[in-house]
């Protein structure tokens, strides 16, 4: 049960239990009559981290993986002026800019809300943080009792095993959180939402109001230990979708050269919301993972000319052979975006709300209008 009230650290209590199991397990070991707990101890260690990272994996059942919830990329088309947004989201019903924030807490029957995968995350910490403790303590025991130093020696790795899968799981559970929270949770503002149709009137304030809520659950309710880390791949995720819904965010999505501005204003907003004032992550930390977005932001504020002249360039340089250089191979999706990467050109070429770019695709690629 993943209930983050449960204490005053906010973690499940059935780690407290198994911890005791562990714990019980070696002192009625090293009890026992014999003199061969030094060769015993290997087999004893090896079945007790497995039961311990059986229990690891049981934290991270089901909280699924990154491509659980991010979206399919769709195919490339090209854009057309008169048909900026298909009629079937013209239609669409707008969602109330609040309808996340009474949910954001989930349910206490919800093994999987925020609350719940930030006490999964604390959970981990916690076993991570008792094994060290334990072994130690078993350590200073031995020790005390005159016990082989040999034993003690090899108490001291033990749990390795298992701390390592502590540390693989909590990170696990932070790319899961985040992934979650960005593209599940915060969907309908987000991946459906910004930039459908006119951007200046589809902006990311509805999306940020909502994070914000999420991020101050996320603050209250993980250990401080890894509260950086997880608000961290909240921010990674947010930075790598913003791209996504900038190259591959589907037909129902156009700019122009004027929408430039507003693009780059808005992240610079999103960028904030982690900064708070200095109260949030490292200013050097928001840096090292927005210098993606902002080298490649500049491309929308390239004219279409220079775009195509720019698309030609890079797409010719990473021909291999001087045979396929006769015709402009169709460069393959690889998701590592970078101002200078050839799908990502032309893909800021396809979401162009202009003509020019419109033919030279069509001419080029006969990339259709709609899906």
């Amino acid at each position: 049960v993943w209930d983050p009230r449960a204490n005053r650290e906010r973690f499940a209590l059935s780690a407290v239990e198994v911890l005791r199991i562990v714990d019980e397990a070696f002192e009625a070991f090293f009890l026992l009559p014999i003199t061969t707990h030094s060769a015993l101890l290997p087999d004893l260690a090896t079945g007790i981290n497995s039961c311990l990272q059986h229990y690891i994996s049981m934290a991270k059942f089901g909280c699924g993986t990154q491509s659980t919830y991010v979206p399919t990329m769709p195919p490339l088309t090209r854009c057309s002026r008169r048909s900026k947004l298909p009629s079937v989201f013209k239609k669409k019903e707008k969602v109330p800019k609040k309808s996340q924030a009474g949910t954001v807490n989930g349910n206490e029957n919800d093994s999987f809300g925020t609350p719940q995968m930030c006490c999964r995350i604390n959970t981990l910490n916690y076993i991570q943080n008792e094994l060290n403790v334990l072994a130690k303590r078993d350590i200073t025991h031995l020790s005390s009792s005159g016990t082989n130093q040999d034993i003690a020696d090899r108490m001291e790795k033990v749990f390795e095993f298992s701390a390592a899968a502590c540390v693989e799981g909590i990170q696990q559970l932070c790319e899961a959180t985040a992934n979650k929270v960005i593209f599940q949770d915060l969907s309908h503002f987000f991946w459906d939402g910004l930039y459908i149709g006119e951007v200046s009137s589809t902006r990311i304030d509805p999306f940020l109001q909502e994070l914000d809520h999420y991020l101050e659950v996320i603050s209250i309710t993980v250990h401080d230990k890894v509260r950086t880390q997880v608000i961290t791949e909240v921010m990674k995720v947010s930075f790598d979708g913003f791209l996504m819904v900038l190259l591959a965010g589907g037909p129902p999505r156009a700019f122009t050269l004027q929408d430039y501005e507003i693009i780059d204003e808005d992240f610079n907003f999103l960028t904030d919301l982690f900064w708070s004032n200095g109260d949030g992550l490292p200013a050097e930390l928001i840096e090292q993972f927005s210098t993606k977005v902002k080298d490649i932001l500049p491309l929308f504020n390239t004219d279409t000319d220079s775009l195509i002249e720019k698309f030609k360039q890079v797409t010719l340089e990473s021909c291999a052979s001087s045979s396929a250089k006769s015709k402009l191979p169709l460069p393959p999706t690889t998701g590592q975006w970078s101002p200078t990467e050839p799908n990502t050109v032309l893909r800021v070429l396809c979401y162009r709300n202009d003509e020019t770019a419109a033919k030279f695709l069509k001419k080029t690629y006969h990339l259709p209008k709609r899906l």
